[in-house]
């Protein structure tokens, strides 16, 4: 907490979808937080999965703790993540709840998943209801734009890989998620992008300083076999080749000036077998990919 407090001046709140915390728990958040530090905050599950936006007891109870907490960290922005079970068939229920809570000021923004959601049809009808309930649409922006905005944008990474979340974002495409974001700005939307991968922290402050300087932070402190080494050496050894790409497969290395790519990349010519140091790892790196220090 200290660490995201040093660092950042927002972060979205994802306990709080798991758990109902203790009241006093929140309001011991809010006082070890700088004054104008944001919180966003993740609605608990029984909203999302459980009711499933339906418009029922359970779901307007479930709100009104989830209003409680931000009011007390003075959180303006309210998530609600549906699964990808969530069909558009749902859109209804999701209609006939967002009409029925009292908000009051507080802004609600909704992340639907699955891809029957970006059927043109279905997304523009998305997009049409959310207007009219006043509901944010939120998106991860490098699979698909949001079908209403408002006053906000709310985006969330989650990563481009083939498991979700194992990602890290190069360079190039976090210039790119500028110039995704950017039309936002320039009509005057206060933008929010989460990072949501395993890689969120270091790739949230990449970004950050992308924005502030143009330029980007090192992803490792040296390049080639160094940088292979530093990514590497972060897993117990020995190792078989299958389980390293499984671990650390998604990692960037820097293999020279503006070349970042996959461990799992580098990896790809290698033997099929067991490394029992990230020494003998480097080396076989080294003798295969003829890579130098």
């Amino acid at each position: 907490m200290k660490k995201y407090f040093e660092k950042f001046s927002l972060v979205e709140l994802n306990r709080t979808f798991y758990q109902y915390p203790r009241m006093e728990t929140v309001e011991g958040w809010r006082k070890k937080a700088p004054k104008d530090f944001e919180f966003t905050v993740k609605a608990h599950q029984d909203i999302s999965h459980k009711a499933r936006l339906k418009d029922e007891e359970l779901s307007l109870q479930t709100f009104k703790r989830m209003k409680q907490i931000c009011e007390v960290l003075n959180s303006k922005i309210l998530l609600i993540q549906t699964p990808g079970s969530l069909r558009p068939n749902a859109l209804g229920d999701a209609e006939k709840f967002f009409k029925k809570i009292n908000r009051e000021d507080l802004v609600l923004v909704w992340e639907t998943r699955g891809e029957a959601w970006e059927n043109m049809e279905i997304y523009k009808k998305l997009g049409q209801v959310l207007r009219g309930v006043g509901v944010v649409h939120v998106t991860d922006p490098f699979r698909i734009m949001p079908a209403y905005t408002g006053e906000i944008a709310y985006f969330r990474l989650h990563g481009l890989g083939k498991q979700m979340y194992y990602y890290q974002y190069t360079d190039a495409e976090l210039q790119k998620l500028k110039e995704l974001i950017a039309p936002y700005e320039k009509e005057g939307k206060e933008v929010y992008v989460l990072f949501n991968n395993l890689s969120m922290f270091d790739d949230a402050v990449r970004f950050m300083q992308y924005l502030l300087k143009g330029t980007f932070p090192k992803i490792t402190r040296s390049t080639g076999l160094v940088s292979i080494r530093e990514v590497a050496e972060k897993t117990r050894y020995p190792v078989a080749k299958s389980m390293l790409i499984k671990r650390l497969g998604w990692k960037l290395v820097q293999l020279g000036m503006g070349r970042q790519v996959r461990l799992e990349t580098v990896l790809a010519g290698l033997p099929s077998k067991s490394f029992s140091s990230v020494d003998r790892l480097v080396e076989e790196i080294r003798t295969v990919k003829k890579l130098s220090d």
